[in-house]
């Protein structure tokens, strides 16, 4: 069987030259969750320093329509962030798209293999409003769920907005707006990742401790897209705004 590093290197090519490829699992027979994740920690270890980590298919419908029962989860490199108000350049990836995220701000250091909610959110030193940029490396998007966590679950680039303390807020019931070039394309509530943001970070963190590890205070953790995605092209803006977290915006050129 192709090992994990003949993969990553195939997998970070495509990124570098901005040319995608076929599914791996169409290729590779047995290819699976495990040697996905194992695939994902070699491209992990070259992409250090880390800033958090990265949820995706938190939505339990999406789960039923793929046919998997758990969130899968990938890294974010700190080279990947965007700050507010700078330009993603579209021309520097495949295939972008960006959707609307609950971020987190850990406060203080959360790992082990029984982790809840409420542990996660005493943890937590504040939220903020986000949008990811995917950027699948598999041609048009066509992929299987050990296909997708071995290209760290499409990360692209992130923006995370200002942070606000999450003492208070019920980050289930906030309303999240996603526009794009001004037109509203996409309405949520926090409970679109796995019924409460946090339930989907507490996943993340009983997921990690396989690995014996866990979530580092500073840490950021994009805890799930709210919405589908939309694909941006140059000249596009995409804006998300959540209730009393505010808003960011996305220019593209």
């Amino acid at each position: 069987m192709t090992s994990a590093d003949e993969i990553a290197a195939r997998l970070a090519k495509a990124r570098a030259d901005r040319t995608p490829i076929g599914s791996l699992s169409a290729e590779i027979d047995g290819f699976s969750l495990d040697a996905a994740y194992e695939v994902q920690r070699v491209l992990r270890l070259e992409a250090r320093p880390l800033a958090g980590w990265k949820l995706g298919v938190t939505s339990r419908a999406k789960q039923a329509q793929v046919g998997v029962h758990e969130p899968v989860r990938g890294y974010l490199a700190a080279a990947d962030a965007l700050d507010l108000g700078e330009p993603l350049v579209v021309a520097r990836h495949i295939q972008p798209r960006a959707e609307p995220e609950i971020v987190f701000i850990m406060g203080s250091d959360l790992a082990g293999p029984s982790v809840t909610s409420s542990a996660v959110l005493a943890a937590t030193a504040s939220v903020a409003v986000g949008i990811e940029v995917l950027d699948s490396r598999y041609q048009d998007y066509k992929f299987t769920m050990p296909d997708v966590v071995a290209d760290n679950t499409s990360a692209g680039r992130y923006l995370v907005g200002s942070a606000v303390p999450a003492a208070g807020l019920d980050l289930r019931l906030i309303g999240v707006v996603l526009e794009h070039n001004g037109e509203v394309v996409a309405t949520a509530a926090g409970a679109a990742a796995l019924g409460h943001p946090a339930a989907a970070v507490a996943w993340l963190v009983r997921s990690l401790a396989v690995e014996n590890k866990g979530l580092r205070a500073g840490d950021i953790v994009l805890s799930g897209g709210l919405t589908a995605a939309v694909p941006v092209r140059a000249g596009d803006v995409v804006t998300a705004t959540a209730d009393r977290l505010g808003s960011v915006e996305l220019g593209c050129t």
